[in-house]
């Protein structure tokens, strides 16, 4: 698929989703250019991830459209996205070269090399097994494969959820030194604190709908406060309405 800059990289159009009775998305319009990380923050339940699911494909919305670069959901857009689940798909009876291979032959896009480099990094033997590895270590060897891929999207559903903060700065400088600029990434999360230092944009959401998107340093400047602190007062304001 052609990258251009003239189309966003993602556009939502009028979209919904609804589970039986519950509205988990509701007319969400949204345009994403390439070249940034941004924020998708909202409290647990909010419709994040759902969001996320609608973006890669794994959910049918009820309504509405999803165009990735100009295109409808579809093989051509999931070949272009690199999604990092909240949960880990990884086979933990596998050694973590078999996970290199998988990903060498299922992605055209995954650098090896690049992944090698960063696990040997983090001094870790390829011929283990998942299994063995903490729970900080698999987050990192996930965030690997799924940054060692050349994506156009990259789309991380709450990356840094019950981790210690060592593993948190080095997922937050991963991303960074890994990110290709004329990319963009979708990062989900309640956690803003921890994230905000790296976001060009930030998107809040509530109750399905998105209720702020807007540049993360022009939302500081006009605020005069960081956007965990607007987040926090905007989501207070609601709990009390």
């Amino acid at each position: 698929m052609p990258k251009t800059t003239k189309i966003p990289l993602v556009k939502c159009h009028n979209l919904c989703k609804i589970y039986q009775d519950k509205i988990a998305v509701n007319d969400v319009n949204l345009e994403i250019p390439r070249g940034k990380i941004i924020g998708l923050l909202g409290q647990n339940g909010a419709g994040k991830t759902t969001l996320v699911k609608l973006l890669n494909g794994l959910i049918i919305p009820t309504s509405g459209e999803i165009l990735i670069n100009g295109q409808p959901i579809g093989a051509e857009s999931k070949k272009i996205i690199s999604y990092l689940p909240e949960r880990s798909y990884l086979d933990r009876s596998s050694t973590l070269q078999a996970m290199l291979n998988y990903f060498q032959d299922f992605y055209t896009d995954f650098d090896y090399d690049r992944a090698l480099q960063l696990i040997h990094d983090l001094n870790l033997d390829t011929t283990a097994r998942i299994s063995s590895l903490s729970k900080g270590m698999q987050e990192k060897f996930q965030l690997i494969l799924v940054m060692s891929r050349q994506a156009d999207l990259y789309i991380l559903d709450e990356p840094l959820g019950g981790i210690d903060p060592a593993t948190r700065d080095y997922i937050l400088d991963t991303i960074l030194s890994n990110f290709n600029e004329a990319a963009s990434m979708i990062i989900a999360t309640h956690l803003i604190a921890d994230i905000e230092r790296i976001l060009d944009q930030v998107i809040f959401m509530d109750r399905g709908k998105i209720i702020l998107h807007q540049d993360a340093d022009e939302l500081r400047a006009s605020k005069k406060q960081s956007i965990d602190e607007i987040f926090r007062q905007q989501f207070k304001a609601n709990i009390n309405e």
